[in-house]
């Protein structure tokens, strides 16, 4: 019985860990600015969102409607993608 709860235990644990490895956001919204220098854009909302190291903003359009998704722990924009 003690092997059967200290498994349950550790079961526990290891989802509880990687549950808090992987939360992210995502906001709806039109792109108001965008600043090539910083890697950033902002919406409508008035919120500033970082892309990446790797990342270009090439491809955003003041404008368009998008849904962006947030790494929480980072700030770190992970996808973004034109809505309607």
């Amino acid at each position: 019985m003690n092997k059967i709860k200290m498994l349950a235990a550790t079961a526990s644990v290891a989802l509880f860990m990687l549950a808090g490895s992987a939360y992210a956001a995502t906001v709806q919204g039109t792109i108001k600015s965008i600043d090539p220098d910083t890697k950033s854009f902002t919406l409508d909302d008035g919120k500033i969102y970082q892309l990446p190291g790797e990342s270009t903003v090439d491809k955003l359009k003041v404008g368009i409607k998008v849904a962006v998704t947030v790494d929480d722990k980072t700030g770190i924009v992970t996808s973004i993608v034109k809505s309607s």
